[in-house]
């Protein structure tokens, strides 16, 4: 007689794609993520004695966990498969204590895909619980709420309720605010920069070369009346190549995605926030309905900063390169990639669990968004695993007397990955075609081109940008991106404007706060040791216990300091000219989880809000108002007229002050680069590619 088996998962969308793959003998249940954890109402460590957790069970939760221990009851085994992390290992943990279970016995799987086979071979293989994943995640967890239930406090009594002070999120904060200072810092500097157009004495293409050097020194074009002294000198030069070098160049494609490049990328080609792409991700993971296969995981784990890929699922893919795109597009050995520094190399990147499985067989199972994003990973992962492409990079110096100029042009011999997969920088250096030239030819020269430039302060940062800066200063992991941007929004630390973080006063003024009473808290350096401590303890190279008093002795003097020492920090209301039309006090300006928006200072007797309404230059169609950038009660930005009530005219894509060249129309911001008539019965449906605002 076959033994009853209780497998625990984390979701119910996972144990019902399980569920299908296994027979009557197996019961799947989901815990919904954790159901034990630190009381929200205290403290809950034990800083006197060795930082033990007081654990409770979360409230709420304990129906199912009542459910899980009868159906434990019922079953001659149980098995835990929650994620494959530190979190994951965590919650089996917990259930295993809670419920019971012999630590003598193998009861924790895991699998880094939802597919029959994956599932299948992990059964067959259970472990044990990994204790070093277990005491690395407690740790974190008692260090997050040392500094969230200590610190916290301090700012209800001297700034405002509400606020928090994370361990890794102040360090996100300050990234933002330093940037910020840079920025107000910054002084621009003007300069110059001059083009040739020429043409060969063979092939009459016209081509542009940059001005580089004057004699052996580089040049640098301060102001116009230089420019202009310039171009009036090359007017009667002869322009002569002095030397052209070709090479060829093997250029690697990228590797697939982690969860970082996966947010960083689904930000940069899709528009999509890091929480979007996790909660996408997740639903590819997790499984989808494709009618007749049922429910499958399309995706593997979404959560890694590993690259590695399984010796099977490349095997898979160079099967499907050489039927799909023919042999020369399978590399003679599959390419390697190294991953971060403290990658969890148990983990592999993020894939197809299937390479057959192309998104346009999924399509009519997926909706718009999750298949934008399936089709970028599938994308991604096939071209991680096709050759390299092959480019012809050409340099030509030319001189013009004392002057010497640089032209630079690349064409594609064989195109290996960029057939299917081309990141912005990709597109940057290939495909600049220059014509047929030789060395000491003589040169045409059609015109020069001076060009006025002011250098640049550094951009602000926006939610791709963070994270990978996170990423690449060893702060936080996985999992915490999401979370951190949305907890920093959420507090008023900072909105978002034009997809760009911007510090509010109230951020600035924390920032500040902990600047003086707690600078290790905010120091990158201090933040990203602690990260490699954590995964030291995971690798059983440390210990938690002797982590957590060191961290904890200068921590708790810091606590006591600034409980004495820190000052009330009054908030100075920022006052709009626009007074309140109930009872006519001006407005001031207020932070929420959507950004800026304008509040009557008489709360709570006048409740009057309005979202801060950003001007797009474009006349409403129906009255002649201004269409005003504004935000649903969920906090969806659309556009419509400002003198809403009395108009209701209303539409969701960006209005452009561009002229549709077939009825006169508005047009519309379709995406990144094209455009579109904003008028849906305009009989023209042609889409205008631009360098628009972004």
């Amino acid at each position: 007689m076959k033994k009853k088996t209780l497998l625990i998962v984390e979701s119910h969308t996972k144990a019902k794609t399980i569920k299908k793959f296994l027979g009557s003998n197996y019961q799947v249940q989901a815990s919904n993520g954790h159901l034990i954890d630190l009381p929200k109402s205290k403290l809950g460590i034990d800083v006197e004695n060795e930082f033990q957790p007081q654990y409770i069970t979360i409230r709420g939760r304990g129906e199912i966990l009542k459910k899980l221990k009868s159906a434990s009851k019922k079953v001659d085994r149980v098995l835990l498969a929650t994620d494959p992390d530190r979190e994951g290992e965590a919650i089996c943990w917990h259930l295993g204590r809670a419920l019971e279970l012999d630590p003598e016995e193998p009861n924790r799987v895991e699998f880094n895909e939802i597919t029959k086979e994956a599932v299948k071979k992990a059964l067959k293989a259970p472990r044990f619980i990994d204790n070093n994943r277990v005491e690395a995640q407690q740790a974190r967890r008692i260090l997050d709420r040392l500094v969230g239930y200590k610190i916290s406090p301090l700012l209800w009594k001297n700034v405002k309720k509400g606020l928090s002070a994370g361990r890794v999120q102040s360090v996100a904060v300050h990234l933002i605010c330093e940037r910020e200072k840079e920025i107000e810092a910054f002084v621009p500097e003007e300069y110059w920069t001059i083009e040739a157009v020429l043409t060969g004495s063979k092939d009459s293409t016209p081509f542009n070369a940059e001005l580089r050097w004057q004699g052996k020194e580089k040049i640098k074009i301060n102001n116009k009346e230089e420019a202009e002294k310039i171009v009036q000198d090359l007017q009667n030069k002869n322009f002569r190549i002095e030397k052209i070098t070709s090479r060829q160049e093997n250029k690697k494609p990228a590797p697939p995605f982690t969860t970082s490049s996966l947010q960083q990328e689904a930000s940069q080609k899709l528009g999509f926030s890091t929480r979007k792409t996790m909660q996408l991700a997740q639903q590819l993971y997790e499984g989808v309905n494709l009618g007749e296969s049922g429910m499958t995981g399309l995706v593997t784990y979404i959560r890694t900063d590993s690259v590695k890929v399984s010796e099977e699922a490349a095997g898979q893919t160079r099967e499907y390169i050489k039927n799909h795109l023919g042999s020369d597009y399978v590399p003679s050995q599959p390419h390697k990639f190294k991953s971060a520094r403290k990658a969890q190399e148990a983990h592999e990147s993020i894939r197809p669990t299937d390479i057959n499985r192309e998104p346009e067989k999924v399509k009519a199972y997926l909706n718009k968004d999750q298949q934008k994003l399936y089709t970028l990973i599938w994308t991604r992962f096939l071209a991680s695993q096709t050759a390299a492409a092959l480019l012809h990079k050409l340099r030509v110096d030319i001189s013009a007397g004392k002057y010497k100029f640089r032209a630079n042009g690349s064409n594609i011999v064989f195109p290996g990955y960029l057939y299917l997969y081309r990141k912005d920088k990709d597109r940057e250096e290939v495909d600049k075609l220059l014509p047929s030239l030789s060395e000491e030819e003589a040169l045409g020269l059609e015109k020069l081109i001076p060009e006025q430039h002011f250098t640049q302060p550094p951009p602000r940062y926006n939610e791709a940008s963070l994270v990978k800066t996170l990423e690449e200063k060893g702060i936080g992991r996985p999992s915490t991106y999401s979370p951190i941007i949305e907890t920093i929004r959420s507090r008023g630390y900072v909105i978002i404007d034009n997809k760009a973080f911007i510090p509010t006063e109230l951020g600035k003024v924390v920032l500040d706060l902990l600047q003086d009473y707690f600078p290790e808290i905010i120091n990158v350096e201090f933040t990203a040791r602690m990260e490699d401590k954590l995964d030291n303890i995971e690798e059983g190279e440390m210990n938690s216990l002797d982590i957590l008093q060191e961290f904890y002795e200068s921590f708790r003097q810091r606590v006591e300091a600034a409980d004495k020492q820190m000052e009330n920090v009054e908030l100075e209301p920022e006052y709009s000219e626009e007074t309140c039309p109930k009872c006519g006090l001006n407005l001031v300006y207020r932070y929420g989880r959507f950004g800026r928006f304008l509040a009557c200072p008489g709360f709570p007797e006048c409740r009057f809000t309005r979202n801060v309404d950003a001007e797009t230059g474009v006349k409403c169609p129906v009255d002649g108002g201004e269409i005003v950038l504004k935000r649903s009660r969920k906090g969806r930005p659309f556009y419509g007229c400002n003198n809403y009530p009395d108009c209701t005219f209303s539409l969701w894509k960006k209005p452009l002050p561009q002229k549709c060249p077939h009825c006169g129309y508005f047009m519309v911001q379709q995406n990144k680069n094209v455009l579109s008539c904003g008028d849906p019965s305009c009989e023209s449906n042609i889409k205008y590619k631009t360098e628009v605002d972004k």
